[in-house]
């Protein structure tokens, strides 16, 4: 992609979320995602109706009449976006690419994140770390988050989700709003999800392709593994053989859930043909 379908691609992208971000989840996100606490903001005149407890009792002898104490919510929050650029973000049927969805999906969550205020970082990640944006507040930082996701060449082609929250561990040492985005295909990740769900309000987003979930009968077919591109033949005329693929599939997608569900976090199913607005609306609802 030259610089200026780049651009161009970056803008059509900036113009669609920030507009969602605006008028549908500005409100959704803050309500799910409450600030770390409440903190001293002032004191004023105590008023028929006010909580008594809040009472200052230092100012209320100082002046012989009742204060209390104001305090609002400690809004600013981090959001972390932990992405997977594995070689498997690149499939897609509906004329979209999982990694042009789940790039819609970031700039989203980012527009929103940023409209209150929060700061944004970005963690790319295969089997390693290929790129972290230490969490920052802004437009041009989020387009520059975007123009990561639409044009990043990974190193590697594989998948180590446990890697990426150990460094999330490692780097990320306050409390985080915490989006990690993939297909799960990768199963051995409990532990560390377990961990990091203990110290940040995590939520996985499954992306899937809906011919992904099963496999038609087109006889023998020779299929790349998009990870490790080890080239099979397989016979798709065998019930056998669809049957046991679509076993898998479902299978990995039980234990994604069951990953996320036993450790506290929240679960997003997307698929590239659903509504990504209606799954995360959704989703902020349930959870305010």
């Amino acid at each position: 992609m030259d610089t200026k379908d780049l651009l161009k691609k970056v803008r059509k992208i900036e113009i669609k979320t920030r507009k969602l971000s605006d008028h549908i989840f500005g409100g959704e996100y803050h309500s799910t995602f409450k600030g770390k606490g409440m903190t001293f903001s002032e004191v004023r005149q105590y008023q028929i109706g006010d909580d008594v407890r809040a009472i200052d009792w230092n100012v209320t002898a100082r002046y012989n009449e009742p204060y209390i104490k104001v305090f609002e919510e400690e809004r600013e929050q981090t959001l972390m976006l932990m992405v997977d650029v594995s070689g498997s973000k690149f499939f897609g049927t509906n004329n979209i690419f999982k990694n042009e969805y789940v790039t819609e999906i970031a700039a989203t969550l980012s527009f929103s994140a940023n409209k209150n205020n929060d700061k944004i970082g970005l963690i790319l990640f295969t089997d390693i770390i290929e790129l972290y944006i230490p969490p920052k507040k802004g437009k041009t930082h989020i387009l520059r988050i975007i123009r990561e996701l639409l044009e990043f060449k990974p190193v590697s082609k594989k998948t180590d989700i446990h890697f990426a929250f150990k460094f999330l561990s490692n780097i990320q040492k306050n409390k985080s709003i915490v989006f990690i985005i993939s297909d799960f295909i990768s199963s051995d990740y409990f532990k560390s999800l377990k961990i990091s769900s203990s110290k940040h309000d995590i939520t996985g987003i499954r992306i899937f392709d809906k011919s992904e979930e099963s496999i038609p009968n087109l006889g023998l077919i020779q299929v790349i593994d998009s990870e490790t591109g080890n080239v099979s033949t397989i016979n798709t005329g065998s019930s056998k053989v669809r049957s046991s693929y679509k076993k898998q599939y479902l299978s990995n997608v039980k234990i994604f859930e069951n990953n996320f569900k036993r450790s506290g976090a929240g679960v997003i199913n997307c698929g590239t043909e659903d509504s990504y607005v209606k799954k995360l609306l959704g989703y902020f609802k349930n959870r305010s």
